[in-house]
């Protein structure tokens, strides 16, 4: 055991969640239900991995909410019928079994759909052609097509599968949902100003392209109670354009966090997509995001982007930058990192090959041997 307690070892909470730790599984893309979206055998034996291995919190990756226009790859998971419900209910059983609280990260693609089982279009905010190419590794491969644009009513229906998707993770045994709304999905398409050229309520100033968001958070608040915990993540980068900032900086970002605070947010997720923290954090030159959530919000805030690095990990919470920090590569590399951390030991290697989705059994071996976590 070391003699100073590394600061990510300290327990937390967000909400009435109690972590045992500052450390949580990053929500990653994975691919590996069933074709029909039902979790499988394998997923659960990811998930359980990272709970047997200290982690205080896993993180699922985005599911889908609804048979229209949400989904965005083959293989995703959802949330929408009976039996992704019980699927479901397996997995939560087994991570809460193994020590950890599990919150479903729920998603819509909107434009960055290139697997959707119900549909071949695609809808988004506005018809603007996406930037860059349809993802490889996730079976795309081309151009984005050019979506429609929603009208209200399909607005509607977007904010209604985020609700009932969330109560049926209730029912599945979740502690809470998180909304995807970073990466360049679809609530972020309605935040971002050149994906989103409408100029009605949901359209022009910062204030009205939150507005989404905002509403699918204070709609999912009203429908599963206080206690329920009800998170959103938000990122500036996108997975099909990692240089996106915020044109307005803090002043955008102030007006955004404060939205997701009054619609009832539990706590906002920063992401950095794919880049790290140092890089993009910082805004204005002066403040980091992460920072300024806490600030505006009082929130629990959870910062992702390398922070496996234990001397950034260090700072950022010591220097009130983030409350939770969220692992994606090293926690693929150490699904017991959190135990490693507090016993001294070594991490493994991060091996690329570990992000080939495809691979997820194979990976959950491999790391629980390499880690000695049990079967």
């Amino acid at each position: 055991m070391n003699d100073v307690q590394h600061p990510a070892l300290r327990p937390d909470r967000i909400g009435d969640l109690h972590l045992a730790n500052r450390l949580a599984v990053s929500p990653m893309t994975r691919v590996s239900a069933a074709a029909d979206g039902t979790p499988t055998a394998e997923m659960a034996e990811y998930y359980t991995a990272f709970a047997r291995g200290g982690f205080s919190l896993v993180l699922t990756e985005g599911t889908y909410t609804d048979t229209r226009y949400s989904q965005g790859y083959a293989n995703q998971p959802g949330i929408v019928t009976d039996g992704h419900e019980a699927a479901w209910r397996d997995i939560t059983s087994r991570v809460h079994d193994a020590g950890a609280p599990m919150i479903l990260q729920l998603m819509h693609a909107g434009a960055l759909s290139q697997g959707n089982r119900y549909r071949g279009d695609t809808a988004a905010p506005s018809a603007v052609l996406p930037r860059g190419q349809k993802l490889p590794e996730y079976g795309g491969y081309g151009p984005w097509p050019t979506p429609r644009a929603m009208s209200e009513d399909d607005i509607a229906q977007v904010v209604h599968g985020f609700v009932t998707s969330a109560v049926r993770a209730r029912r599945a045994g979740f502690d809470g949902v998180e909304v995807h709304g970073a990466n360049g999905y679809l609530v972020d398409q309605f935040l971002t100003d050149y994906t989103n050229q409408r100029d009605d309520r949901y359209g022009g100033t910062v204030a009205n392209r939150v507005r989404l968001a905002a509403e699918i958070v204070s709609a999912i608040r009203a429908e599963v109670g206080p206690r329920f915990c009800v998170g959103i993540r938000l990122s500036q980068g996108k997975v099909n354009d990692f240089t996106h900032r915020w044109a307005g900086g803090s002043r955008d970002a102030e007006i955004i966090f404060a939205a997701l605070a009054e619609a009832g947010a539990s706590y906002l997720h920063i992401a950095s997509e794919g880049r790290d923290w140092v890089e993009t954090a910082t805004l204005d030159g002066q403040v980091t995001i992460t920072g300024l959530a806490r600030k505006v919000t009082g929130l629990p805030v959870l910062a992702n982007g390398g922070m496996h690095d234990l001397a950034r990990a260090a700072m950022v919470l010591q220097d009130g930058h983030a409350d939770v920090l969220t692992l994606g590569r090293g926690a693929l590399a150490n699904p017991d990192f959190p135990r490693r951390l507090a016993q001294g030991l070594p991490m493994a290697n991060f091996d690329h090959q570990m992000l080939q989705p495809m691979a997820t059994l194979s990976n959950a071996r491999l790391w629980r041997q390499a880690a000695g976590v049990p079967a």
